[in-house]
Order: structure tokens, then sequence, then C-alpha cells
């Protein structure tokens, strides 16, 4: 008799984990959740090129451990990521250990339970793990991202299980992040930023905004990141008493992305001293920069749209910073359908 547990490991169509066998009895519900055609081609996932429809995306959804109703945020990220600006190819061969992050906002996510308060980042909770697993599940079995095979990561990185949050809209003080790129606040709305995992900045001192993110900044802008020396998305998850502290203060989320981004950085003269630095990479930074003057700053941020500043994680002195990956990927977002669920 043959153990379905042990069949998927072995082949492997798993990251490891046991999968949920995925009988024609359970996708149904899956598809129905969806709404749209299941052979409906959404794209192809590098490097192995392999198409996903909409039926093997529900296959992976359920094989994670997804509810039917996860089904539309799986879909609504597969075109982000595989837009040529994420550049997923470069992502799945590269050394680095970063990962594709998903913040997921809009009343849907707040239906179907996706995390964004204690624990975010970490474990035991249905939606945020298998929702990112169910995308990581894909970029294996279909694009052969497998480390050692397409994959040369060095390290890797555990969001490589699953990354996905939401922000807690119910502490934060301001707008959503997706509010802030121009979407209404009843839409359900992904951002996807390719991202290594969260440095936590630990603050139980500070009470007003210019100590605080003085701190914050510097945790932005470690001489081995590649915010430093390239152009990278960073993703800056202010814990709510943190942003409270701003908000209080009269900062707004603009405020605070505006401070961060013109202050948050280093001189030549201390990119010198160790790390990545590179004259030519300098040169090829889309600011101007003086190699030869050591008193040059370079912000961590080369351009302000970079930093997704958002407000995730439960109350206490900490925020959460996630630096981006070499320069070849611009974060990505876009509202999603969620109509097959609720005609269910």
């Amino acid at each position: 008799m043959i153990d379905e547990f042990e069949f998927f490991l072995e082949k492997p169509w798993s990251d490891g984990l046991p999968v949920v066998t995925p009988t024609e009895a359970r996708l149904a519900p899956f598809l129905a959740a969806a709404g749209r055609e299941p052979d409906e081609l959404i794209g192809r996932v590098p490097p192995a090129m392999e198409p996903v429809t909409v039926r093997i995306a529900a296959i992976h959804a359920l094989m994670a451990g997804c509810r039917p109703e996860y089904v539309p945020v799986v879909l609504g990220a597969l075109p982000l990521i595989l837009r040529d600006a994420f550049n997923l190819n470069g992502v799945q061969g590269t050394m680095h250990g970063v990962a594709p992050l998903m913040i997921v906002n809009g009343p849907h996510a707040a239906a179907i339970g996706l995390n964004g308060s204690n624990g975010c980042f970490g474990p035991g909770f249905r939606a945020n793990a298998t929702i990112g697993r169910a995308i990581r599940l894909m970029l294996l079995n279909l694009g052969g991202g497998m480390a050692g095979i397409a994959s040369a990561t060095i390290f890797a990185t555990p969001m490589r299980y699953t990354a996905c949050i939401t922000e807690n809209t119910a502490r934060s003080p301001w707008d959503s992040l997706a509010v802030s790129k121009g979407y209404g606040a009843t839409q359900d709305v992904i951002t996807c930023a390719m991202v290594e995992s969260p440095r936590l900045h630990f603050d139980d001192v500070s009470q007003e905004p210019e100590r605080l993110l003085t701190g914050i900044a510097d945790g932005m802008t470690a001489l081995g990141s590649w915010n430093m020396h390239a152009r990278s998305d960073m993703v800056v998850a202010m814990g709510p008493q943190h942003a409270t502290i701003c908000a209080q203060a009269g900062m707004s989320r603009e405020d605070v992305h505006r401070w961060l981004v013109e202050r948050a950085g280093r001189t030549v003269g201390d990119l010198k001293r160790g790390g990545n630095w590179r004259r030519e990479r300098a040169l090829q930074f889309p600011i101007k920069v003086d190699p030869d003057d050591d008193a040059c700053f370079i912000p961590t941020l080369k351009d302000p749209v970079d930093l997704q500043l958002i407000v995730a994680g439960g109350w206490g002195p900490c925020t959460a910073i996630c630096h981006g990956w070499s320069g070849g990927s611009r974060a990505v977002h876009g509202a999603y359908d969620v109509h097959g669920v609720h005609g269910q």
C-alpha cells in the first residue's frame, strides 16, 4: 500500500513537510471559490517555466493546507510575482536568501483571519502559513527553484516556507500601505516585496520620534545589506507602539516615510570600511554620488517608492526591518478579485 504522505515527499512535490492529498473531492470547493475557468492560464513560473492555471494553483493551495476561501489571495498574488519587474527568475536562482513577502490589505484579509498582530511572522496562524506556503510550493514544483538544482542559495531563509502577513489595522494610527499606494480602504490589495528575514529593532526607551527613528534608521543601514549597495526595496514593519509614538507627536505615515528615506544611510567613508562597497556600483546609483568624497551621504533607499512602510505585530517596543535583494527586483502591488468566494 502506498503511503500518500510519503508519496509526495519522495517525488519531491513538497517543501519537506507533508502535504494534503489533492483528491478531486477536496479540490471541488477550491475551484468553486476561485470562480474562474479551471484551465485559465495565469502564467509560467521561472526558471522551469511550467504553466500555472487556476486548477494547478487551486491544487497547490489545497496541498499547502489552505481553506477554499484563501484561493482568491493565492490567485491574486500569482500575476503580481510573475511581473517582469519582480524578477522572479533572478530570485529563484540567486545565491542570496530572500523570499517574496506578501502584505495583504483589505476586508477579505480580515475575513479569512490573516494575522497582522502578535507573532504575524511566525507559526500558529493557518491563513498566514498556508497562503505563503502555496506560493512556495509552486515556485518549487513549477519553477524548479530547489536548492542545489535551479537555486544557488547559500543559506535560503525560513521565510521560504511561507511569508504572508496583513497589517495590524486595529492598532495602527494610520491608513494602510494599500491606501498609501492610492487604493481605497475597502479594496482587497496585495503588495509583494522580495526581502530577507526581518531583523528586529527593540527600543523601550525612546518616547519621542527623533530618537526612535534614529535607531530604526540605523537598523536599515547594515554594511552587508544590499540596500546600501544597490537600489533595493525594503519593508519596515513598525510595531503599533512605535507607530503610536510618532502619531501622538503629530507625524503621519508620510512624515515617517519621508524621515526614514531622507536620513537612513551612511557615508561613502563608512561603506568603504567593510561589506560590499564597489566604486563601479556606486556610480550606477540613480542618485548623484561622488565615490571619492568620503563625506558623501548615500541613503539606504535610493528611490522613496522602494520603502514599504507598514504597521504590524503586537503591542510592544519593537519594529521589524526586512532588507531587500540585490537591486534586481521591484516591489509590486495590485487589487485582486474575491467574487468567487462571495458567490458561493
